[in-house]
């Protein structure tokens, strides 16, 4: 039953996905030629891409400290 349940919430998630990919292709082509906006849209996307690797990072981390001194 999870299994159906999470394709069934994947197709409905990702029409919104690629329709709002859609918005930010068109703002990043419009705005190519002054470069302005295009580099601070891929900043933004790599500071919230970077933003869960730190987290988890950190959390992996504090677990191994934990287990390693409990030895």
């Amino acid at each position: 039953m999870l299994p159906l349940f999470l394709a069934f919430f994947a197709l409905c998630v990702l029409e919104n996905a690629i329709g709002q990919c859609v918005m930010c292709k068109a703002v990043a082509e419009d705005s190519a030629d002054d470069g302005g906006l295009g580099a601070g849209l891929n900043r933004g996307i790599l500071y919230l891409m970077a933003v869960p690797y730190i987290l988890l990072s950190a959390l992996f981390f504090v677990i191994y400290k934990k287990r390693k001194s409990a030895s």
